[in-house]
């Protein structure tokens, strides 16, 4: 088939699902699988630690018919499915979900305590065990009441031909419980018999206090997306338009469009991000950006969604709503986030499969070692239970995305998003870091501090010819110029050109004009080298120069020659800790360059500004847009993993070949997509930050996966020799889960290097 009349491939959709039940890897595991083999489903990635899942599906899929068959997927895998954001608010469900948790465990350690306590008191002389029809109602209850959830689970695994942590329970307990059951039944009328209803009851005790202890810990790593969503305002005061609305409404904020008005009082939050129109105030952004003092605000400042309004009431005209504004982007970054694995979770994923399966044959094979020991038919169960028990992979299907949830929403808070686990992991392997100069180490606002025409030329028209040129341009220059000129009436520029890092040229009232950098109209004509520049500029030339200004010639054509109009001179200032940033970054063993289009003398000048060192390859000056790109692939070669931070169009190339790339937050989006982390701000010393987290995640995770895998291969052999008894074990196997879960917990703490 001709390619021209192939159809077009299906858009991909993506849904979040809420799963309730998984308990560990195994589950994990399985539920990925089911909903995999949902027809049209792409891709599905499930997350233990925030109990969702994560669906990609093909759009000519119906919608209904396709919620249903994810709901019944999930379903016959022994779990249940939910639709966020269908129901009541997902925080009241935690709560609700926390606090039946709660009485289960309450009333199984009432009921497991009576068996316990004889055995505790024995040493001391107390004998004062309870009769074996007590004991059985005690341990039923517990076993078949609290362990209800266990048998179920575990058989819907079984019937799917894997296992889970709820299978190894089962299968412990119900061993402990049969045994018991059957021993008193074959004990003599007159003597007591030895049972170990303790075991079976206190083991699912301690699994189900365990869980809740690690619910209410695993609420804590989802902190960050929850305080973002309460960010959100339910109505926002629109405006009259004169048309259609004579009189202010208070409306949902759901209603809102782009180009409403809205008038947002002193201390509310601003519903939606837009562009103030009247009113001055102090906006508090610090929940958004992480920036904690609030900032002056003003006529045609842009402001955010979600940001607490000052002293003042102003009015603003709504720029973005929904999914597209600032707000939902971060909580969206976030999640997407959270939602995806790292490479270090396939191992995981791998050992996962095979796991429940080995354990419950090695407890078989402990069963048979002792019993054909001659050690008899209860203790060898008994530490086949322990095994089963001990065994329960709950800490691996925990210790990555507890790790990962806590590190990116601490980022978070602090302004720093990161897109993915990849970009956590490529980041703490980060050796070299690479800057682009302007607006991201410098302010990014240049002035025009110098303008001098050729004699002859008045100095006013030399400036409203260049602004004219530059009239559609946003470059910061361009901007400077524009802003130097002021109010002056400019004329029409037609034809107009911009060669990336160099400059522009075009037609001004019949003129041709050059405007750009001196070495690229060194290129236009032999006429415009600084050379042979007029004398009188000679001096200024050398001495902006050695003040670090960025200088442009302006130029017009004449009978074919290119004759010089006006030189330019432009300052910018060094970022608030930008020099603190580069010293820091160094000191922790990481190269730092400094890269930009600007002439060699300006860029070194403003690096000795920085700290920076010319003489040690720390600038690299005069590089066009796509020298960017081989620049950082020859740091590469030299450091190894290398980060590109940038502002601008003209950064997104390098931040895409980059091992990392970083994009501030106040550049464009083209940047930010490009990016694997943006910073909300525009302080370089979040750059520091941003790296400090991802290698304390990426650590972090490591030292979970450690101990999760150091505490199965110790606490396995252990149990199987006959070193752990079943209480133990489960208690054991409840601490190894909360212990990886507080770990991560420490990243929650976090605060940006001072």
């Amino acid at each position: 088939m001709d390619a021209r009349t192939e159809p077009p491939s299906p858009e991909l959709h993506q849904c979040d699902l809420g799963i309730d039940g998984m308990t560990c890897a195994s589950c994990v595991a399985r539920v990925e699988r089911a909903l995999a083999r949902v027809p049209g489903v792409t891709q599905a990635q499930v997350n233990l630690a925030s109990e969702t899942a994560r669906v990609q599906w093909q759009a000519d899929v119906p919608l209904a018919e396709f919620k249903a068959r994810l709901l019944r997927a999930v379903r016959d895998a022994g779990y249940e499915a939910r639709w966020p954001q269908e129901g009541d608010d997902e925080e009241a469900r935690l709560q609700r979900e926390l606090r039946r948790e709660a009485a289960w465990v309450m009333l199984g350690l009432l009921l497991a305590a009576p068996l316990v306590l004889p055995m505790v008191a024995m040493p001391l002389g107390v004998h004062a065990m309870l009769p074996p029809l007590a004991q059985f109602v005690l341990a039923t209850g517990v076993q078949f009441g609290l362990g209800a959830r266990f048998y179920r689970v575990g058989l819907a695994a079984l019937r799917h031909g894997s296992g889970n942590m709820e299978l190894l329970v089962a299968l412990g307990t119900s061993a402990a419980w049969g045994l018991s059951t059957w021993l008193w039944w074959q004990a003599a009328p007159e003597e007591p018999p030895q049972l170990y209803y303790e075991a079976s009851a206190v083991v699912i005790a301690l699994v189900r206090l365990g869980k809740w202890l690690e619910m209410r810990a695993r609420r804590r790593t989802s902190q960050a997306i929850r305080a973002l969503q309460a960010l959100r305002p339910q109505q926002a005061h629109l405006l009259p338009d004169g048309v259609r609305r004579q009189t202010m409404l208070d409306v949902p904020v759901e209603e809102l469009l782009p180009g409403d008005r809205v008038l947002v009082r002193a201390g509310e939050r601003i519903p939606a991000d837009g562009v103030i129109e009247a009113g001055q105030t102090q906006v508090d952004e610090s929940l958004l950006t992480g920036e904690p003092l609030p900032q002056p605000r003003t006529v045609g400042d842009a402001v955010l969604g979600g940001s607490i309004n000052g002293e003042g009431a102003i009015e603003v005209r709504i720029t973005a709503v929904g999914a597209t504004s600032t707000l939902q982007r971060i909580i969206a970054l976030v999640q997407d986030a959270q939602a995806a694995k790292p490479p270090l979770q396939r191992l995981v994923d791998r050992v996962a499969a095979v796991f429940v399966p080995a354990v419950v044959l090695l407890a078989l094979v402990t069963a048979w070692g002792w019993w054909w020991a001659g050690a008899g038919l209860a203790q060898a169960l008994l530490h086949a239970v322990a095994v089963l028990v001990i065994a329960c992979p709950c800490a691996l299907g925990l210790a990555t995305p507890v790790a990962i949830m806590a590190g990116t929403g601490a980022a978070a808070r602090h302004g720093i998003l990161i897109r993915d686990p990849q970009a956590l992991e490529r980041a703490a392997r980060v050796r070299a870091v690479v800057f682009d100069k302007t607006g991201t180490l410098t302010e990014g606002r240049p002035r025009l501090v110098q303008l001098v025409a050729a004699a002859g030329v008045d100095d006013q028209a030399a400036l409203r010819a260049a602004a004219a040129l530059q009239q559609g341009s946003s470059h910061p220059l361009a901007l400077a110029v524009r802003q130097a000129a002021g109010q002056a009436v400019l004329a029409p520029a037609v034809d107009v050109q911009t060669v990336p890092g160099r400059g522009v040229r075009g037609w001004v009232e019949g003129v041709p004009l050059a405007l750009g950098s001196p070495g690229w109209m060194r290129e236009l004509d032999e006429a415009l080298g600084e050379d042979a520049l007029p004398e009188s500029w000679q001096p200024v030339l050398a001495s902006q120069r050695a003040a670090g200004a960025t200088l442009s010639l302006l130029a017009w054509q004449h009978n074919g020659r290119w004759r010089p109009l006006a030189l330019l001179a432009f300052a910018d200032e060094p970022k608030a800790g930008a020099a603190e940033a580069l010293r820091t970054l160094r000191q922790r063993g990481i190269a730092v360059v400094m890269i930009t289009g600007d002439q060699r003398a300006a860029a070194e000048a403003m690096a000795r500004r920085l700290g920076l060192r010319p003489e040690d390859g720390e600038v690299q000056a005069e590089v066009l847009p796509e020298g960017k790109v081989a620049a950082v692939q020859m740091l590469r070669q030299r450091h190894g993993a290398v980060a590109m931070v940038g502002d601008g169009i003209n950064d997104a190339p390098a931040l895409a070949a980059a091992d990392l790339g970083v994009a501030m937050g106040q550049g464009t989006d083209v940047a930010m997509q490009a990016a694997g982390i943006t910073l909300l701000r525009g302080d370089p010393r979040l750059v520091v930050a941003a790296l400090d987290i991802a290698e304390r995640t990426v650590a972090t995770i490591r030292q979970n996966l450690f101990w999760a895998f150091v505490y199965n291969t110790a606490g396995i052999p252990l149990a199987a020799l006959g070193g752990l008894s079943p209480m133990l074990a489960g208690a054991a196997m409840a601490a190894s889960s909360l212990s990886v879960v507080t770990n991560a917990l420490r990243l929650t703490r976090w605060r940006p290097p001072a």
